[in-house]
């Protein structure tokens, strides 16, 4: 029988196997240059979030309201809703916590503190439907055992109720490290404009301008924090509610520093100062620590990918000549 024509796996024939890898490769070679040719400019979609928050932080309102919606996404959110409070699930620990990480995350709609946790209740079910749906619908491993399919199944369950937790975590660690790298520049900017003369609100300002394209994370935290510096009573909340969005260590020391400055009156630029040298000795102390595990890392794909090929190229030669000269 032709190999072409020969099923090889899961009824898949080698042609349709190459064909499958062409298209995959073709799709990605679109998304990318879609995604290059596609940039999005880093400073629009912040500015109506901050305008909803002053019009909220304007009207008493402290904390975050749902921006009203019309349409299937308002039913659709409104009956996930409805199903969380026949559950009992809104009330807990739960949905406070799944929002302090949404706003790790730059997410604050409550409609996403409903999504989350309407996600957490069924992705648990559609994973394992669609393992049940694979191992006896489509017949995919039949050679299996019945304990291994229903370990698979159970798997499936238990990546279905993590999966949400795992895609908010690596929102909230991309964000954290990308606040991580502009917190040293975003000090100096502070520090500028403390000794211009500058109060805190409008230093927080200018700098949440001058990081927009560089730093949006950055300067998303900031411009937030100033305008809930000039409408809240407490401003020691201002600073806490910053502290709570972004889980860095290094902005909570920030934090610390900004309400003992306003606490006891000491001088703030020196404070940030002092700050933003031991944040830029930390980012080199980091780097060089990876300088430094480099040539460990580097030892197992030398072994593995580049001493075979240059044995190859230096002893090939004379091993041919060798096998000529014998023969």
């Amino acid at each position: 029988m032709d190999l072409a024509t020969e099923p090889l796996l899961l009824g898949l024939t080698a042609l349709d196997i190459v064909t499958l890898l062409v298209a995959v490769g073709a799709l990605a070679m679109f998304a990318a240059v879609w995604s290059v040719a596609t940039v999005k400019d880093p400073m629009r979609g912040r500015v109506k979030a901050l305008q909803d928050r002053r019009e909220q932080l304007k009207a008493g309102i402290t904390a975050s309201r749902p921006r009203a919606k019309i349409g299937r996404s308002a039913d659709a959110t409104d009956q996930m809703r409805s199903v969380l409070k026949r559950l009992k699930v809104l009330q807990n620990d739960a949905a406070k916590e799944a929002a302090i990480r949404l706003s790790q995350a730059g997410i604050r709609s409550k409609d996403a503190v409903v999504k989350l946790l309407f996600a957490r209740l069924v992705a648990p079910f559609i994973f394992a439907s669609v393992a049940v749906f694979l191992l006896f619908g489509l017949g995919v491993g039949a050679d299996y055992s019945q304990m291994t399919k229903t370990l698979a199944i159970c798997g499936s369950l238990f990546l279905g109720y993590k999966a949400p937790d795992i895609y908010l975590k690596n929102l909230v660690t991309k964000r954290t490290d990308a606040i991580r790298k502009g917190l040293p520049d975003a000090l100096d900017l502070l520090v500028i404009c403390a000794e211009a003369g500058l109060t805190v609100d409008a230093a927080f300002n200018r700098v949440s301008r001058e990081l927009g394209r560089g730093f949006p994370e950055l300067a998303d935290e900031f411009a937030l924090t100033a305008i809930e510096l000039g409408f809240l009573t407490d401003r020691r909340e201002a600073y806490e509610n910053l502290s709570r969005r972004v889980d860095l260590d290094a902005l909570r020391g920030v934090v610390t520093t900004l309400v003992q400055t306003e606490k006891y009156g000491t001088p703030l630029a020196s404070a940030l100062r002092v700050l933003s040298a031991e944040f830029r000795n930390e980012r080199m102390m980091k780097a060089e620590e990876k300088a430094a595990r480099l040539p460990a890392i580097m030892t197992i794909p030398l072994i593995l990918f580049i001493l075979p090929v240059l044995f190859v190229v230096i002893l090939g030669p004379a091993a041919c000549s060798i096998a000529d000269a014998l023969v």
